[in-house]
């Protein structure tokens, strides 16, 4: 359950102005229709943090407990200092989707998530704690927790929301976890 509920946490957290959060914005405010687009992120984010859940189990698995120690806090302290540097996003072409609204927004998140820090803290999270379906459920929880609001409300939600405040408490939270790691009183 802790591996679960730190996911969602920091993903949902990291996310918040992410490239992939203004990829719902423009989304929604261009198609207008929030199921497909709802559902497009849902499955692109299940099989980017699957892979890359799998990646971060197979690195715990094949390094020792000293180095793994050393990557996952210096991961966390990384991801911390990623979050405080704002995403820019360039807007796409208008042409219509391709592969319909679903598809699209499927092959665009999986493809934007790609290296991102939400996918990145998905492989450390997954090399941190032993439960790797828990680890994917939570950050595929944070995510949908982050960009499905923005699919429904919209743009209007994003220029509201206090960014520096909420990319500062997403990135303590990295950084409390890189330290604990590292002092090997890490959660878990």
């Amino acid at each position: 359950m802790e591996a679960l509920l730190i996911s969602a946490g920091v993903v949902a957290l990291a996310e918040i102005g992410d490239k992939t959060q203004l990829l719902a914005l423009v989304l929604a405010a261009k198609y207008r229709k929030p199921v497909p687009i709802i559902l497009g992120i849902l499955v692109a984010t299940l099989l980017n943090h699957a892979l890359a859940g799998v990646a971060g189990a197979a690195l715990a698995a094949a390094v020792g407990p000293v180095a793994m120690r050393w990557i996952l806090g210096l991961s966390f302290i990384g991801m911390a200092v990623w979050t405080l540097i704002p995403d820019q996003y360039e807007e796409q072409s208008a042409r219509p989707p391709r592969f319909g609204i679903f598809g699209a927004t499927t092959l665009a998140f999986f493809l934007l998530e790609m290296g991102d820090k939400t996918q990145i803290a998905t492989v450390a999270l997954a090399a941190r704690f032993p439960s790797l379906l828990a680890v994917i459920a939570g950050t595929t929880l944070g995510m949908m927790l982050a960009n499905v609001p923005a699919v429904l409300l919209g743009e209007a939600a994003a220029k509201k929301l206090p960014m520096r405040l909420v990319h500062g408490i997403a990135a303590a939270i990295f950084l409390v976890l890189g330290v604990m790691v590292l002092l090997n009183g890490g959660p878990g």
